[in-house]
């Protein structure tokens, strides 16, 4: 078993404790009615993403993501929130030391012996749900759970849908497509994006993402014979119909969409292994991205 497929078959129990201490981190989360900026890159940007539209869905305030390169200093906002698995990503670092005393941050992340423990006010630690794969999987989903928690919004029928994920057989034909669409609305249009980019990390797989609306609005096209449409969460009315026309393998969301994810994820690992890859030997990735200084 690789390291990314023992790690994602853990991601049941890190959600339950997850869950379980969200009330002890609750200083240090964002507040209702703070206005809010997440930021992160690659997967903690998407997993930003989720949770801005979550907390604003929820009426928690306005919540705004942004890769952490793409922070907009002109706006003014009450608590910045970055996520970061290591703790030594260059832009999360720089964007922090930038904001040191004059805008309240909170980090989140799994290693304490990393920079960003001095870098932010405040620090969340889930070393429990750290990594050894390069390829992010339970640390992504458990700080996800943890936000979710925060703000009222988990249930144990999540923990029970990620264990359907985990023993589920994938769609037949699924592994043998040669691309992948995920779809989302809302919340879940960030769990899309971070759908296509676990495919494209662990097996190289051609994939997209986008807003479930959006989808007729050109993408459709290369729908065909040989292709995936995945539905991450509730899907517009008739949108499968028109998947299925094209002859195209349509995949509804049947599970919670964090769930949803799970299955992504092994998906991901089984078609590295149809293709011959390693998921934990990603093609020019490392843990982290740690950009050398002039």
């Amino acid at each position: 078993m690789t390291h990314v497929e023992d790690e994602l078959t853990s991601q049941p129990e890190c959600w339950t404790r997850a869950a379980t201490e969200a009330a002890r981190y609750a200083d240090a989360l964002p507040a209702a009615g703070e206005r809010v900026a997440l930021v992160g890159c690659g997967t903690s940007y998407f997993m930003a993403q989720a949770v801005a539209a979550l907390r604003e869905g929820a009426g928690q305030g306005e919540t705004d993501a942004f890769a952490a390169s793409e922070f907009p200093h002109g706006r003014s906002y009450d608590r910045v929130l970055a996520l970061t698995r290591s703790g030594t990503t260059t832009e999360v670092l720089d964007l922090l030391g930038k904001l040191k005393g004059s805008t309240r941050t909170t980090a989140l992340t799994a290693d304490p012996a990393t920079p960003v423990m001095a870098a932010a006010d405040e620090v969340v630690v889930l070393d429990f749900a750290d990594e050894r794969s390069v390829v992010q999987t339970r640390f992504a989903t458990t700080a996800l759970t943890l936000l979710r928690a925060h703000l009222g919004l988990h249930t144990d029928a999540v923990v029970t849908d990620a264990r359907t994920a985990l023993s589920t057989p994938l769609p037949e034909g699924l592994v043998e497509c040669t691309q992948f669409t995920f779809l989302g609305r809302g919340w879940t249009v960030g769990l899309a994006n971070e759908a296509g980019l676990k495919m494209r990390e662990a097996s190289l797989a051609w994939t997209e993402a986008y807003p479930a609306m959006e989808y007729r609005h050109g993408p459709i096209s290369i729908t065909t014979h040989g292709t995936a449409t995945w539905m991450l969460g509730e899907a517009p009315e008739g949108l499968a119909e028109q998947v299925r026309e094209t002859g195209g393998l349509w995949v509804p969301g049947a599970l919670d969409p964090l769930a949803e994810l799970v299955r992504v994820q092994r998906l991901a690992v089984a078609v590295a292994a149809a293709r011959g890859l390693d998921p934990d030997r990603p093609r020019h990735l490392t843990r982290s991205v740690i950009l050398a200084r002039p």
